[in-house]
């Protein structure tokens, strides 16, 4: 009985701090790699950069309905799927939605290097922002459809013991759909096997681009981005792929009438998911860490742009108030 509060304690004192830090970094990786993407035109006509905005907006918003709930939920004990039907049902679909986004936008941008580096002219045109806008509509589309079944699937339920409402998929055949296929393909194994796939192909690309004639400004770029999505499929590949293993294991011992097996599968489920959201938590410090032209950006975004605009809204508020006076 010992051991199982003591493995009940430090996975609570894990999922409050560790979590409460990945949220707040998650959260300023979310905006600064947005600052930095939309102030800058390079960025907001490149189709992959475009990809790699979005998923970045996506993980900011997922970050308070997915790992925030899950802070209060496993590190505070308030459960708020349990007192709301509404949101007993609204944050699975939200989650879902958010993570297909997310996921599809990662595989999407490497794929579009692949073709933006390319050799051959026919598929380099597929590296479009015209063609992205449209892919990403047909994702959201695709992500909201998968989604709605999981509105109809989770309910509340009273439990016998405690007498509350318990929140959880009522549906037997949407549960099987769920941690057969859901969780350990959609949500994992498959956008990290394509996104290795097209990884592999870019970076053979990006290794024979310095023989075409490629304007310096494009060669460059593209060598950026390229080793900017290489590193976040190695980061997303450690952080994600412990999910699968420890949904295998969860399936296989799960429903085990041993306390202490029991309690040991919670903390190593529990600390799986924290581990699975640093994938929504570190594009930013990638970017800045593996790219010294990102490095620049960043910094010119920061002080050049913003600081310039800055300065000139305060000159002209104070030479408005100098004219008035």
């Amino acid at each position: 009985m010992a051991t199982q509060s003591i493995f009940q304690y430090v996975c609570q004192q894990v999922v409050i701090y560790v979590g409460l830090f990945l949220f707040i970094a998650g959260l300023t990786s979310g905006l600064l790699t947005l600052l930095v993407f939309l102030s800058l035109r390079t960025f907001r006509q490149k189709s992959c950069a475009f990809y790699l905005t979005i998923m970045s907006l996506v993980n900011t918003f997922h970050l308070f309905t997915g790992l925030f709930t899950y802070i209060m939920i496993n590190g505070f004990g308030i459960n708020w799927l349990n007192m709301s039907l509404f949101y007993c049902k609204f944050r699975p679909f939200y989650v879902q939605l958010c993570t297909l986004i997310s996921f599809s936008c990662m595989c999407l941008a490497t794929i579009d290097q692949f073709f933006a580096t390319c050799s051959y002219i026919r598929w380099q045109r597929l590296s479009n922002i015209k063609l992205a806008r449209y892919l990403l509509i047909v994702v959201t589309l695709a992500a909201i459809l998968h989604g709605i079944p999981s509105i109809f699937s989770y309910g509340h339920i009273l439990s016998p013991t405690t007498g509350e409402n318990n929140c959880i998929i009522m549906n037997t055949a949407f549960r099987k759909y769920y941690y057969y296929f859901y969780v350990p393909v959609l949500q994992s194994t498959l956008p990290i096997s394509i996104m290795i796939l097209f990884g592999i192909l870019a970076y053979r690309n990006v290794q024979q681009i310095a023989f075409r004639t490629i304007p310096l400004v494009r060669r460059e770029l593209d060598k950026q981005l390229t080793t900017m999505v290489l590193v976040q499929i190695f980061y997303d590949a450690i952080v994600v792929t412990p999910s699968v293993f420890i949904n295998i294991i969860m399936t296989i011992y799960g429903s085990t009438s041993n306390s202490l097996l029991a309690a040991q599968l919670n903390s190593i489920s529990i600390l799986g998911i924290i581990l699975y959201y640093f994938h929504y938590a570190g594009s930013f410090y990638i970017y800045v860490c593996v790219s010294k032209r990102f490095r620049q950006q960043f910094l010119y975004v920061l002080s050049t742009i913003h600081v310039t605009q800055c300065c000139r809204l305060t000159i002209n508020n104070n030479q408005i108030q100098t004219e008035t006076s």
